[in-house]
């Protein structure tokens, strides 16, 4: 159901009442559709339309569509059923969301919008709960409302529903969400003599006896609460889409999340996959402000929504376009880091979006708000909705992405990656359970470290959900201490029929419902990397301290120590006390490779100056050709095919122009003009990249 009426939507969020001000409105729409903006987004607050039960205000967001549909600008309405009217809070204070302590979420100003209605800590779930039917049913008629009332506006172009799909950690108890878990648990074990014994307690009389965890520890009860969770938020989101369409068939449903599913798919229920698998368009916020502007941070952000896209079309959906003050993220860092954006950050930041296979941006401010504590954030026009030289770049990169010149290059999308990085939700969730009180978190350092590990080594490695490992041939699991029988027959089945596996330490150590396997590798993973353990040493605190040998590369450890004996494989790496620490293997046309530790975290923590060279070398054993080859590290490579057209990009994020040399393993560059920069002159022998630029080449 997607439309066609725009080549390529460039944007912001504009209104979020009660900024920008009203005098300024006509205006600021002309100045974007004569800047090349095409598309807006306003947040449509349930706590800032129905001002009582039954009584909605459209009046200012009818204005909102007239002025876009005047100056030829699409309009993305985000539902925001959770900010709450007041009315409502009061109405149903029976329904307020509870946190896991016991105080109740009450109505707050907004931090991005200075409007009420705003929970103090449900994250993007609001202040009451929709287990109850009576918030269900007054939510539901403001849905049912405001579709009606704009589905067939000439503005309009679709919906974004859940913004930035989320919800606290803490929430919720509240007696609704408890009778909730009890017909979930009723449904997946079918009597209580069941639940007892797969939850080791045995003196439930009744299912109202069931309460849901308050500490979150490595056991199944919490285990099943995370699950419920994730179901019944995401179920609820199923629900704005369901009510959504009852109304309107014909426009967009939109969604996007902040790609947080490493390390926050388990605590916070960012799970990119899930939430994109029910929009017909997904999007990611990513703000370097507050993620930091290294640029292996920028490809994650970009990379992660690709994988969980699955090839649905994917935007970025909030981006940076202006300074960010006095919040936590940014204190203490330096002005260059995100704190004040420069044009060329717009442009770089943009850039390798849409080298990662973006289609779509939108600032998450068109101006900064005025009221708040994020008064002067993000904007890329001024406070007074002047032009900048910000909004001057942005202008130039949105009439050139709508140029009809540009259509064969947005037709072509990335091709895939060389490697995958293996994404199992069950290992991130007992992880999440088994150090919840520690400040040790080596599964966000394992995953980020071999995706880092893999960039710098010139690949394109992409996140793999457990469910798409066919697509690929060559993965690599990072910190995989826990997954489930089903998951481990699959993964034995991959590489039966021919998948290439790097496995670091204690694989499905531990198993269904984290139970602790008396023989390991577990789950039958002991035929498949040809090796039995000898020890094993869960000290993530001292991890550092380990460190073995590859041949004549010293490689350092992280996280855990798993020691093995040989059944079938070949040692090929020793711990510098003589134990057997890695482990080639093959197993039907397929082979593993188990590394005994988690050199992955060591790469993260020490940013990438230990074990470059080892994982240069699982490259090399892994036989994997690059797609591209560059003479210089600082820049990045990313081919993009299409039926029409196939294109080379070349991302320079530093500040310095930088050369290379380029080597590709298909295809060789046409000599014709590139697509970025327009004025690029063309030298094979010698391409040049610009500062914080990218360059955008044609292939034959």
């Amino acid at each position: 159901m997607l439309r066609n009426d725009i080549q390529f939507p460039f944007g912001a969020v504009y209104f979020r009442k009660s900024n920008p001000p009203r005098d300024d409105w006509e205006r600021d729409y002309a100045t974007a559709g004569e800047d090349g903006l095409n598309i807006f987004r306003h947040w449509f607050m349930w706590s800032a339309i129905e001002v009582a039960p039954g009584v909605y205000d459209w009046e200012e967001y009818d204005r909102q569509l007239d002025l876009a549909a005047k100056n030829g600008i699409k309009t993305i309405i985000a539902e925001l059923i959770h900010a709450v009217p007041d009315w409502a809070v009061r109405k149903y204070a029976d329904a307020l969301q509870v946190n896991a302590d016991g105080t109740k979420l009450g109505s707050s100003m907004g931090v991005s919008a200075a409007t009420g209605g705003f929970s103090n800590n449900g994250g993007g779930a609001g202040a009451l709960t929709l287990n109850s039917p009576e918030v269900k049913e007054a939510a539901g008629n403001f849905l049912t409302a405001l579709a009606t009332r704009y589905k067939d506006h000439p503005a309009i172009y679709g919906y974004d529903v859940w913004n930035e799909c989320n919800y606290s950690a803490d929430v919720d108890y509240s007696s609704y969400a408890k009778a909730a878990f009890r017909r979930w648990l009723e449904k997946k074990y079918g009597s209580l003599k069941v639940l007892a014994k797969a939850w080791h307690r045995y003196s439930y009389a009744e299912w109202e006896d069931i309460e849901p965890p308050v500490h979150m520890a490595p056991y199944p009860e919490c285990i099943d609460w995370l699950q419920f969770k994730r179901d019944n938020f995401y179920n609820q989101m199923q629900w704005r889409i369901d009510t959504i369409r009852a109304v309107d068939q014909k426009n967009v449903i939109a969604a996007h999340g902040i790609s947080g599913s490493i390390p926050n798919m388990v605590a916070n229920g960012c799970d990119d996959w899930l939430a994109a698998s029910k929009v017909e368009i997904y999007g990611f916020t990513w703000i370097q402000a507050r993620k930091g502007t290294e640029p292996w941070k920028t490809w994650y952000g970009v990379d992660i929504n690709r994988a969980a896209a699955r090839g649905k079309p994917f935007w970025h959906a909030e981006r940076q376009g202006g300074p960010l003050w006095l919040q936590p993220q940014v204190i203490g860092r330096d002005k260059d880091d995100g704190r004040v954006a420069e044009p060329e950050d717009i442009r770089i930041w943009s850039m390798t979006s849409f080298a990662g296979g973006a289609r779509g941006v939108l600032n998450l401010r068109w101006r900064p708000l005025l009221d708040g504590p994020l008064f002067g954030a993000f904007g890329a026009y001024g406070m007074d909705g002047s032009r900048t030289p910000r909004s001057d770049m942005q202008s130039a990169m949105a009439k050139w992405a709508n140029d009809p010149a540009q259509a064969v290059l947005w037709e072509a999308k990335p091709v895939r990656g060389e490697v995958g990085i293996l994404v199992v939700r069950e290992t991130q969730e007992w992880d999440y359970l088994l150090n919840y009180d520690r400040k040790e978190k080596p599964y966000p350092e394992a995953m980020w470290g071999a995706y880092r590990a893999f960039l710098e080594q010139g690949l394109q490695p992409d996140w793999v959900h457990i469910d798409d490992i066919d697509s690929y041939d060559f993965l690599y699991f990072p910190y995989p201490i826990m997954f489930t029988a089903e998951q481990a027959a699959r993964l034995k089945t991959w590489v039966e029929k021919g998948g290439t596996l790097i496995s670091e330490a204690c694989p499905g150590y531990f198993g269904d419902r984290g139970h602790v396997g008396q023989v390991q590798p577990n789950l039958g993973l002991d035929e498949v990397f040809g090796v039995r353990e000898e020890d094993v040493e869960f000290m993530p605190d001292i991890g550092h301290r380990i460190r073995f040998k590859v041949g004549d590369i010293a490689v350092d450890g992280g996280g855990l120590l798993q020691s093995y004996r040989l059944t079938s494989g070949t040692g090929r790496g020793y711990f510098d006390d003589g134990r057997l620490a890695v482990v080639e293997s093959r197993f039907g046309k397929g082979r593993t490779l188990l590394i005994g530790t988690n050199p992955s975290v060591a790469f993260y923590r020490t940013d990438g100056r230990s074990n470059a060279a080892f994982f240069a070398g699982l490259v090399a054993w892994s036989a994997r050709t690059r797609h591209v080859t560059l003479s210089n590290e600082a820049i990045f490579a990313r081919i993009h095919r299409g039926e029409s057209a196939s294109f080379l990009w070349l991302v320079n994020p530093t500040r310095q122009n930088q050369t290379t040399s380029v080597s590709l393993a298909e295809g060789k560059l046409s000599g014709a003009k590139a697509a970025w920069p327009p004025e690029f002159a063309f030298d094979a022998d010698r391409l040049e990249v610009p500062a914080r630029d990218v360059l955008i080449l044609p292939l034959s």
